[in-house]
């Protein structure tokens, strides 16, 4: 009677019951998704860091097609396509 006293109250009203436990595991495997997700993403970053900072020319275009900046004597024009009704 007092084991089942015992699991009643651990399955139930304690502080760390199943559903807890299950909540705890659901979001540390969420969290292990995205880690997994930003790591390979940390890798993708640096390439193309080391890329730009290697040459002039590609961070001059990285700069113009990301950030669209320009030179103070030119002139941009962003082309943005018609969405069909």
């Amino acid at each position: 009677m007092t084991g089942l006293g015992f699991l009643i109250w651990m399955f139930v009203f304690d502080a760390n019951d199943f559903v807890k436990q299950y909540e705890m595991y659901s979001k540390w495997r969420e969290l292990q998704t995205e880690r997994d997700y930003y790591l390979k993403n940390i890798e993708s970053v640096k390439k193309d860091r080391a890329e730009l900072l290697s040459s002039p020319e590609l961070l001059e275009k990285f700069a113009r097609e990301k950030y669209i900046m320009k030179r103070p004597s030119e002139d941009v024009f962003i082309l943005v396509p018609q969405e069909e009704n």
